[in-house]
């Protein structure tokens, strides 16, 4: 087994995140269940970028118009597709809260063709994976998700679908190490 690569930046501390910072990283760490949510700590050294990017990702989610279990999805199947297991963890825990079961949270990895999925629930994951795997969307999959969402959610749909997956590319690349939660 590969040892696990060391972070490309470390975590930073009071001195290299600034006193807001500080406090959203303690906020969000233990809102997150962990004494250290290392993609917090980690972001949160670019002091105004970091409240800035905190300030859009909160819009798309938990603030979205998606519904919560919906969007959890959406995020699970890009953190499945990029095999970013710090998505994965966080967001299996968020999608229990938001009404996900157990059998969702495994099918996800199966995607779309996987049996038990609604219409609207295979559109959405059929959706995120062209749109990951090939940076657009062919017309039969947008016809399917457009009978589901208005054109407000449609917009809001591909901006989740990027964040995500950007997120996934960033704590790849700077090699972000997994959280560790508590009991």
């Amino acid at each position: 087994m590969a040892a696990t690569p060391l972070p490309r930046i470390s975590p930073g501390r009071f001195a290299e995140l600034g006193p807001i910072n500080w406090v959203v990283w303690q906020v969000l760490s233990r809102a997150a269940g962990t004494g250290d949510a290392q993609l917090f700590s980690t972001l949160g050294r670019t002091r105004g970028l970091f409240r800035g990017w905190l300030h859009f990702s909160g819009k798309l989610m938990p603030g979205g118009r998606l519904p919560r279990a919906e969007a959890e999805l959406v995020i699970l199947r890009v953190a499945q597709l990029r095999a970013c297991d710090y998505e994965t963890d966080h967001h299996r825990r968020l999608g229990r809260k938001a009404g996900l079961t157990a059998l969702d949270l495994d099918r996800v990895g199966a995607g779309p063709e996987a049996e038990g999925w609604t219409p609207r629930q295979r559109a959405l994951l059929t959706v995120t994976d062209q749109l990951v795997q090939t940076r657009d969307v062919d017309d039969a999959a947008w016809a399917e998700l457009a009978a589901h969402y208005d054109e407000r959610s449609l917009i809001e749909i591909v901006l989740l679908i990027n964040q995500y997956e950007g997120l996934a590319a960033t704590i790849t690349t700077l090699r972000v190490e997994r959280d560790t939660f508590g009991k």
